[in-house]
């Protein structure tokens, strides 16, 4: 999967739509029918963060695990043990690792089969993001599993950024252009080039909303690439994500 894929989500980063644009590039790239996220500290504090998706007890659930079943997660010690600045990928779900009330609550009643699962440690506290499959889809395939892992990484920090910072829209896209090498090497009219194509802008588009010529929005795309050392916009994606990580902290 190129990470370009996920590229909706952390451009989303700061704004009010992005739980739906997460569960969306979710749905898209890997099955996933719901998605939550937790937020939890080693003291014990436990909250959600986000509930997106088709489960319609999310909230009730999200509430639920936040106030005392998080305490009899199975996947606690694996996230407890892993505090670091990479991303954890989760063991793979089996309905015999939780209780019989656990399993209850949150499977049975409210009809997921399938759970993926990831998290991050930033500044001290667990963000815990769980993917579901309901049982009108089925289990996830191992193809969305391996896309899931894939895209992991980036859906984690993604999430982690927008609910440490919580910041404006545009504003971490663009303190990254002008703050962060190899990008604040590029000129200006580079930059809000490449800011466009990453956000999903045609060629022609671009042209349109900077108001110059297609010849003159690619040559900007070539210089930029060349100033780089890139030649896709995948790959100028993986330059944000690679920079993305480190601001975390």
């Amino acid at each position: 999967m190129a990470e370009g894929d996920v590229a909706p989500a952390v451009l989303a980063i700061g704004r009010p739509d992005f739980p739906k644009v997460l569960i969306d590039t979710l749905r898209r790239q890997a099955g996933v029918g719901h998605c939550m996220v937790f937020a939890l500290s080693r003291a014990g504090a436990a909250s959600c963060m986000l509930d997106a998706g088709s489960i319609a007890i999310g909230g009730d659930l999200g509430a639920a695990y936040a106030g005392q079943f998080h305490e009899f997660d199975p996947n606690r010690d694996a996230l407890f043990e892993g505090e670091g600045n990479a991303p954890i990928m989760l063991p793979a779900f089996a309905p015999r690792m939780y209780g019989a009330r656990y399993r209850k609550i949150f499977f049975q009643d409210s009809g997921i089969v399938d759970k993926c699962a990831t998290a991050i440690w930033v500044s001290g506290t667990c963000f815990y993001v769980n993917f579901y499959r309901i049982a009108a889809q089925g289990r996830f395939s191992a193809a969305q599993r391996e896309r899931l892992e894939t895209m992991a990484p980036a859906i984690a920090a993604s999430v982690a950024r927008h609910f440490q910072h919580n910041a404006a829209p545009e504003r971490s896209l663009a303190e990254m252009f002008a703050t962060c090498a190899p990008l604040a090497g590029l000129t200006p009219r580079e930059r809000d080039v490449c800011r466009r194509i990453l956000e999903g802008f045609s060629s022609e588009a671009i042209s349109n909303e900077l108001g110059i010529s297609l010849h003159s929005t690619l040559t900007y795309r070539k210089r930029a690439y060349e100033r780089l050392g890139i030649s896709s916009q995948s790959e100028l994606f993986a330059i944000v994500l690679r920079l993305l990580a480190p601001r975390l902290n």
